[in-house]
């Protein structure tokens, strides 16, 4: 019997999924979680095979459980890693595969294909979607070049854009029709990829990489 562990914050998502798992002979649904530091808690007790993880959740992320999750050396048997995501940004996909992750498939995925790819995964294999596939050999192309503002994703480069800029998380809100909160979120999450120790640091980092036009970001310095 293979142990499935659903990991997304979307209840109508894992309530879809437990549904077409509990279907199939051989695949029983060991448990279901919104979030990833819950999940990691119950793996020990639940001893999935399987887990169906989703890239973006609030509070711990999926590529964050990926790095915490048990490896050969724990107690606890490794656990076979899925990715479910609507996100199919090119360094989100090559960190999860570094990271052990088996399949990286996006949520428009046929059903069919996920319980294949459950069933993969229990035997150690992987399968990716074409879309997939073509942005990993994309890297491979590119020869592993780094890009500084990788680790972003394109909403988190228009924050930090806007922090740039000089702009408060009010005013980025306003721009970008965003929560408070939601910015608040982004600017703690492009703290923690960069590297960096607060907003003035990223601003300055932002106009280091090009971002905002230093003269925008100065003001207009044709007056008096």
């Amino acid at each position: 019997m293979i142990r499935v562990l659903i990991v997304d914050d979307h209840e109508v998502v894992r309530q879809g999924l437990r549904f077409v798992l509990d279907q199939e002979d051989g695949i029983e649904v060991a448990g279901e979680f919104a979030d990833g530091a819950r999940a990691l808690a119950a793996i020990p007790a639940l001893r999935p095979d399987v887990m169906l993880l989703d890239m973006v959740m609030p509070g711990m992320d999926g590529l964050e459980v990926l790095r915490r999750l048990p490896g050969p050396g724990d107690q606890a048997a490794p656990v076979a890693v899925i990715v479910l995501t609507s996100f199919l940004e090119d360094e989100r996909v090559v960190e999860a595969v570094r990271l052990g992750a088996l399949s990286y498939l996006p949520k428009t995925t046929a059903v069919d294909r996920v319980v294949e790819a459950v069933r993969r995964a229990a035997a150690g294999q992987g399968l990716l979607e074409p879309g997939v596939a073509a942005l990993l050999a994309e890297r491979v192309r590119a020869g592993g070049r780094r890009d500084p503002l990788a680790p972003l994703t394109p909403r988190e480069r228009e924050v930090l854009a806007e922090l740039a800029r000089g702009r408060s998380n009010g005013e980025i809100a306003r721009t970008l029709s965003l929560s408070r909160e939601t910015v608040k979120t982004h600017v703690s999450s492009i703290l923690a990829k960069l590297g960096l120790a607060d907003r003035v640091q990223a601003a300055i980092f932002g106009l280091q990489q090009g971002l905002v036009p230093l003269e925008e970001a100065l003001g207009d310095t044709d007056g008096p």
